[in-house]
């Protein structure tokens, strides 16, 4: 299994111009941690809508890259959401969802994930390009270089520790965050 914060904070190492759309709870610590950053559009209240909003973004500007990384809770809440990027086709959106088989906001409840429920069999029966799972630390510099440049859409299911890591919180206010984003996006 992966650490999870670690893991996210070596995806997001040089990160360039990369627009990330962490998802509600862990996510968005795991990204805050990593090192705020204007181009981080933190979601807090849209359980279930993270991949959308990536796509909308990978959809208004194809000329950036978009990484969404978000919770096997959020990615399951939000399933038809694969349908319609493996119809979209974003070239530039990859989706990297960090499971620990838990619903970790909620009190660490067995998702279907534990279960057996195989996040990247759906993305490949949506048409996503790529989609691997990934467990062992000797996998990340491959899946960073997919994130930053493979063609999408992607999906990466990353097995990660089911552990409570301390919170870092970012901005909560949701217009500053918007705003500080749009200028950030325009200025780029």
């Amino acid at each position: 299994m992966l650490e999870r914060r670690d893991f996210v904070r070596q995806l997001l190492i040089e990160r360039g111009n990369l627009l990330v759309v962490p998802g509600l709870g862990s996510a968005t610590y795991d990204v805050a941690a990593a090192g705020d950053h204007p181009l981080n559009f933190y979601l807090w209240g849209a359980m279930g809508g993270t991949a959308m909003i990536g796509l909308g973004l990978a959809l208004a500007r194809p000329d950036r890259r978009v990484a969404v990384i978000t919770g096997d809770g959020d990615m399951l809440m939000g399933l038809g959401s694969l349908a319609t990027i493996g119809v979209k086709q974003p070239k530039n959106l990859a989706i990297v969802v960090l499971d620990n088989a838990r619903y970790g906001e909620t009190g660490m409840q067995p998702s279907a994930t534990a279960e057996g429920i195989e996040l990247v069999a759906m993305a490949l029966a949506c048409r996503f390009r790529a989609a691997r799972a990934v467990s062992r630390g000797d996998e990340v510099s491959d899946i960073r270089a997919l994130l930053h440049s493979g063609e999408g859409p992607i999906l990466i299911n990353a097995r990660i520790d089911a552990v409570d890591t301390p919170r870092v919180l970012p901005l909560r206010d949701g217009h500053t965050i918007k705003q500080r984003f749009i200028d950030a996006l325009n200025s780029a």
